[in-house]
């Protein structure tokens, strides 16, 4: 398995010696990845990689050759059914003719009138079946089902991802602002958006001036230059919570990344797709957002604007009124997605899924076209990319 790793790493482009794989089996020899395949992940990647920009490529052959692996050795201790299993009883066998028969309802007014109609007609608690509103039955309404597609009500976790309404309050976390790990590359791509403007403020001694403006004149009168600034200004918009968790490393890398490189940054908060309002601190979402208008009538039109989101949800979302996934919105989506890329001419969204399957989500197709093509991967290559477009 070792040796086919290496040459998947070679396969994939990057450049790994015999020497350095060499080493990593002397670090195995001597028991340094304890057994646990992070601790495997950490030491090849340090004998292995010799340039941050392999990173990527790195993660995506180490994924692929070692998927579904946890433990390197062999597991020991008495397996423990987890309480929670038991408390749900959501893993329902079911028949294959079960599963054929589960279908989504596929039209929002239909499935919103449905829920309506059973939130009437039923009576206290249901558990299994196909229509009631309950636990681990193949009804779009409940918790814990097999249906991929309704509307969520009293569960804590997603199974299936495509939940086309919450009917539950959801507490995400802010985003780290402060991780330095993997960074340095995305600094350095975030860079390509910088732009310096002299400010009327003297700084800085202008030696080459001073000498040859009055240094003939017998005495010397000190010329000053304004000091440079960094004028570049930036409001970054984050999707947080639900799919997203999957891409919380990366976000905070870049969103510390950002912090750094850009002194005029604003950043806001949204769910899935932008609506009638944004939030600064997800502890306090319900109680303290700000409307989208006042973002939009506060930072004038020279703001760069970045999104930063998988772009993956229901496209009722994006197309209905009421279809957010956590409250009723009355515009859809896309009706402030075109406002806010109309005020903001400067704008580009960065999407942490792999580029090749945006074509297999509808509302990844959506939002792209909303932002007229300017959706870009969240990849070193993409960021480039995308600050080339700002900087046009």
């Amino acid at each position: 398995m070792f040796l086919a790793f290496f040459h998947e790493l070679k396969a994939a482009g990057l450049p790994v010696t015999v020497r350095e794989y060499l080493t990593l089996m002397e670090g195995m020899d001597k028991n340094l990845a304890a057994q646990k395949i992070e601790d495997f992940y950490y030491l090849s990647r340090a004998t292995l990689v010799k340039d941050e920009r392999n990173l990527d490529k790195f993660d995506r052959v180490f994924g692929q050759v070692f998927k579904g692996i946890e433990m390197l050795g062999e597991v020991t201790g008495a397996a423990e059914i987890p309480a929670e299993w038991l408390k749900k009883l959501a893993e329902k066998y079911l028949t294959e003719e079960e599963m054929k028969e589960i279908q989504a309802l596929g039209d929002w007014d239909k499935i919103m009138e449905t829920l309506a109609k059973c939130l009437a007609e039923q009576k206290g608690r249901h558990q299994g079946g196909s229509k009631w509103i309950g636990t681990a039955g193949t009804s779009p309404f409940g918790a814990y089902g097999y249906n991929p597609e309704g509307v969520r009500i009293g569960q804590a976790e997603s199974r299936h991802k495509r939940a086309v309404k919450v009917w539950d309050k959801r507490e995400f976390r802010d985003l780290d602002d402060t991780v330095e790990l993997g960074t340095r590359n995305i600094k350095l791509a975030l860079r390509r958006l910088r732009k310096f403007a002299r400010t009327g403020a003297p700084e800085e001694l202008d030696l080459d001036g001073t000498i040859k403006e009055t240094a003939n004149k017998g005495y010397l009168d000190l010329l000053l230059r304004p000091e440079r600034r960094n004028a570049v200004k930036v409001l970054l918009f984050l999707d947080i919570g639900g799919s997203m968790d999957w891409h919380i490393k990366l976000c905070e890398e870049l969103f510390s990344a950002a912090r750094t490189e850009f002194k005029h940054l604003e950043h806001f908060y949204f769910h899935n797709c932008l609506y009638e309002r944004v939030w600064k601190d997800n502890r306090r979402r319900w109680q303290e957002t700000t409307p989208t208008w006042q973002v939009m009538h506060t930072y004038p039109h020279d703001y760069k604007l970045i999104f930063v989101g998988d772009a993956s949800m229901s496209p009722y979302e994006v197309t209905q009124p009421g279809g957010s996934v956590e409250h009723m919105n009355e515009e859809p989506g896309s009706t402030w997605m075109q406002r806010i890329t109309r005020t903001y001419p400067h704008a580009v969204w960065l999407n942490p899924v792999p580029e090749n399957q945006w074509d297999y989500t509808h509302s990844i197709r959506m939002m792209k076209q909303l932002m007229t093509g300017r959706m870009y991967p969240l990849t070193l290559t993409g960021l480039d990319e995308a600050m080339k477009e700002l900087v046009r």
